[in-house]
C-alpha cells in the first residue's frame, strides 16, 4: 500500500477556526471513508514554535509540531490567513515570520495551497507572482493592489496553477480541500466523503453570490457621484448610455470614458450590477414571483433576470432564494 499524502496546516494567532479545522476534517474524512488498505492523509497543524495559538473566535487551537519540524516530506502544505478590523476596514494579517518560512520551504513541497486571506502570505513570499489567484472578496482589491504582479480573480470558489492553489472565504478550504482529494484518489472518494459530511462536492457559482458590489462612496456636489445616486433611486427607469449622457449634458461618448475613469466600470454595467443587487434584496426578503423581481429590480423579464444571475453569479433566481432567503 503506498503511504498516506502528508497534510501539514500551518497556523498563527488569529486565524479563523474553520481555516485550519476545515480542510483537515475533508482529509481525515476521506481517509476514514475509504476505508484500510488504501492510502489517505495523515494531517498536522504546524505553529511558530510548536505552541497553541488562539483562534479569531477565541478558541485555542493546539499543535502538533513547529515550522522549524517540517521536513521535506510534506505533500499538502496549506496556510491559513487571519484579518483585521480597523475603522470598519479588513486589513489581512501578513505575519513575517510565516513569510519567511514559506519561502524557504514551499518550493521543495508538492502542492501548496492558501484558504481565505492566507494568499497575502503566498503573494508576500512571492509563491504568487505572474499567476492568477484568489481570495476572500472582502481582501481581493488589497492583494491586488499589494501585489501587481499577481493577477487576482476575485470571484472563483478557489484556484489552482500547477502546484499552486488558492481559495476563497474560510468554508471554501473545504471545497478545495476536496478538489485535492480528487485530484489524489479520484472523483469517487471526493463524492463519497462529500455525501458524508453534507457538502456539495463542487457547489454552483462564485464568490459572486455572496458578496455586495463594492462601489466607490459618493461625493455630494460631483455631478458623476450625483447621477450614481440617481441611477439607484430610478432603477425601472430607462437608463440607457444616452438618457444618462443627456442628464449631464454631455455626449454619449463623452459621458462614457468620464463614467468609466470614475468608477472603473461602464454605465450599462454599472446600472446591471445596482439592479441585480436590487434583485438579490428582493429574492431574500420579499416572496414576489419572478416576473415581479423583473419588474421592481428594473431588469425587466425574466429572462433578463436569468441572464444576469447566470452571468454575473453563475447561479439561477430560484437557487439563490433557495440559498439566502
Amino acid at each position: 500500500m503506498l503511504p498516506p499524502h502528508r497534510v501539514v496546516v500551518a497556523a498563527f494567532p488569529g486565524v479563523e477556526l474553520l481555516n485550519v479545522t476545515g480542510p483537515a476534517e475533508v482529509f481525515t474524512m476521506a481517509t476514514r471513508v475509504a476505508g484500510a488498505g488504501r492510502a489517505g492523509y495523515t494531517v498536522r497543524i504546524a505553529t511558530g514554535r510548536g505552541e497553541p495559538v488562539t483562534t479569531a473566535g477565541g478558541i485555542r487551537l493546539m499543535a502538533d509540531l513547529a515550522l522549524e519540524d517540517v521536513d521535506g516530506d510534506v505533500d499538502t502544505l496549506l496556510v491559513s490567513g487571519a484579518v483585521q478590523v480597523r475603522d470598519h476596514e479588513v486589513e489581512p494579517v501578513v505575519d513575517r515570520g510565516m513569510v519567511d518560512w514559506l519561502r524557504e520551504v514551499a518550493p521543495g513541497t508538492r502542492r501548496v495551497g492558501s484558504v481565505c486571506s492566507g494568499a497575502h502570505l503566498l503573494a508576500a513570499a512571492g509563491l504568487l507572482d505572474g499567476r492568477t489567484a484568489t481570495t476572500h472578496w472582502r481582501t481581493a482589491a488589497r492583494l491586488a493592489a499589494d501585489h501587481p504582479l499577481v493577477t487576482v480573480d476575485p470571484d472563483p470558489i478557489y484556484i489552482r496553477e500547477g502546484g499552486l492553489w488558492t481559495c476563497a472565504g474560510i468554508s471554501s478550504g473545504m471545497d478545495m480541500a476536496l478538489a485535492m482529494v480528487t485530484e489524489d484518489h479520484g472523483p469517487e472518494l471526493a463524492l463519497a466523503t462529500a455525501r458524508t459530511m453534507v457538502m456539495y462536492v463542487k457547489r454552483a457559482g462564485g464568490q459572486s453570490q455572496f458578496s455586495v458590489p463594492l462601489t466607490p462612496p459618493a461625493t455630494p456636489g460631483d455631478r458623476v457621484d450625483d447621477l450614481r445616486v440617481w441611477i439607484g433611486e430610478h432603477l425601472t427607469e430607462d437608463l440607457s448610455a444616452e438618457v444618462l449622457a443627456a442628464r449631464l449634458h454631455l455626449s454619449v461618448r463623452h459621458f462614457s470614458r468620464l463614467f468609466r475613469d470614475r468608477t472603473g466600470t461602464t454605465p450599462a454595467g454599472y446600472v446591471e450590477s445596482l439592479r441585480l443587487e436590487a434583485a438579490r434584496r428582493l429574492l431574500q426578503d420579499s416572496a414576489h414571483g419572478l416576473p415581479e423581481v423583473a419588474a421592481l429590480s428594473g431588469l425587466g423579464s425574466v429572462e433578463s433576470l436569468h441572464r444576469s444571475f447566470r452571468r454575473r453569479l453563475g447561479t439561477t433566481p430560484a437557487a439563490y432564494r433557495r440559498r439566502f432567503r
